[in-house]
C-alpha cells in the first residue's frame, strides 16, 4: 500500500500569501485618467494571468514542500542483526580517572555514555541489553525501539545493582539466552568488563560453548587495567569474534567505531527504502505554465 507525505509540511504556510497576488493586481488596477475609454480593454487578460500566477507560485511551493510517496509494507521490514549488549555494573566500575579530560566521571559513567551513542547508530539492528555483577539479568529484551532502550539505562543500570562481583560467565549464558530469541542470521554479543571471573552460576567456558552451540559472536572490552586479558581474548577467539583492551575513554571509543566497521548496520529500510519523489510534477507543471505566461505578456 502506497502512503504520500511531505519532507518540508511547513513550506505550505508560504500559500498564505496568496491574497497578496490578489490585493497587489487591484491595487495596479486604479488609474487616474480622464478618458479610461481610450484604454485597451485587456481586463480579461488580466484576470487570466492572475490566476496563471497564482496557479505557479502554488506548484512551486507544493515542489519545495518535497512531497513523496513510500510503501507502508516495506518500511516495516528489518534487516539487521540481533545484538546483546552485555555491560558490567560490579563495584570496581565505580573508580573515576579513566577520562583524563574529565577525572570525575566513573568508568561506568563513561561506559554508559559511550553505549548509548553505539546503540543510536545501530539503525535496524534489534538490540538488547544485559546488566551483570556477581549474577547477570537481561535488562531489556531484543528491541527495535532504540529510543526506549537507551532510557532504560537510566532505569535498570547503576553501580552495584548486580552486585558488586563480576559473573562473566553468567553474563553470557543470558546475553545467548536473549539472542536465542531472535531471528537474525547475524547475532553479537558485545561484552564490557573491568574485572575478572569470580562470581555467578555459570563458568565462561559454559558461557562459550552455549554462544558457539547457538551461533552467537563474541566481542569482548576489558576497560581500565586489572581484567583477565587471557580469559577475555579466548573468549572472543573461540566465539569467533573478537577481544579489545582499553586504558582510557578515547580508546573506549575507537573500540566502539571499530565494532560498526565489522558489524555495520545497514540502512534504515523506513528512510530510504521504496521513496519515490514526486516533487518534479508540479515542478514541471509550474515550468509550463510560466512559459505560458511569458508568450502571453508578449502578446
Amino acid at each position: 500500500m502506497s502512503n504520500f507525505s511531505l519532507a518540508y509540511p511547513y513550506t505550505l504556510l508560504l500559500l498564505l500569501l496568496i491574497p497578496c497576488f490578489i490585493w497587489c493586481r487591484l491595487k495596479s488596477n486604479i488609474l487616474y485618467f480622464s478618458k479610461p475609454e481610450w484604454l485597451p480593454n485587456r481586463a480579461f487578460l488580466w484576470e487570466s494571468n492572475l490566476l496563471l500566477i497564482i496557479s505557479i507560485f502554488t506548484l512551486l511551493i507544493i515542489s519545495l514542500s518535497s512531497p513523496y510517496s513510500y510503501d507502508s509494507s516495506i518500511s516495516s521490514k528489518k534487516r539487521g542483526r540481533d545484538l546483546i549488549l552485555a555491560l558490567d555494573t560490579s563495584g570496581s566500575m565505580g573508580e573515576r580517572g579513566f577520562n583524563r579530560e574529565k577525572p570525575e566521571l566513573s568508568r561506568y559513567d563513561i561506559s554508559v555514555a559511550l553505549a548509548k551513542e553505539f546503540i543510536k547508530n545501530r539503525h535496524n539492528d534489534n538490540v538488547g541489553l544485559v546488566i551483570f555483577g556477581s549474577f547477570a539479568f537481561t535488562a531489556s529484551p531484543l528491541t527495535y525501539d532504540l529510543k526506549s532502550l537507551i532510557e532504560i539505562f537510566d532505569l535498570t543500570s547503576s553501580i552495584g545493582i548486580a552486585g558488586t562481583n563480576t559473573a562473566i560467565g553468567d553474563a553470557i549464558m543470558e546475553g545467548v539466552k536473549s539472542l536465542s530469541k531472535g531471528i537474525a542470521k547475524s547475532k553479537v554479543l558485545i561484552l564490557l568488563t573491568d574485572g575478572k571471573h569470580n562470581s555467578g552460576a555459570n563458568s565462561p567456558r559454559e558461557g562459550v560453548r552455549e554462544a558457539i552451540k547457538n551461533g552467537v559472536k563474541i566481542y569482548t572490552i576489558g576497560i581500565g587495567d586489572d581484567y583477565d586479558r587471557e580469559l577475555l581474548s579466548k573468549i572472543a577467539k573461540e566465539s569467533g569474534g573478537r577481544a579489545f583492551f582499553a586504558k582510557d575513554s578515547s580508546k573506549l571509543k575507537e573500540i566502539y567505531k571499530s565494532i560498526e566497521k565489522l558489524e555495520p548496520s545497514p540502512i534504515r529500510d523506513r528512510e530510504y527504502l521504496n521513496r519515490r519523489e514526486l516533487f518534479i510534477y508540479p515542478l514541471t507543471l509550474a515550468t509550463m505554465l510560466l512559459a505560458l505566461l511569458i508568450y502571453r505578456e508578449e502578446l
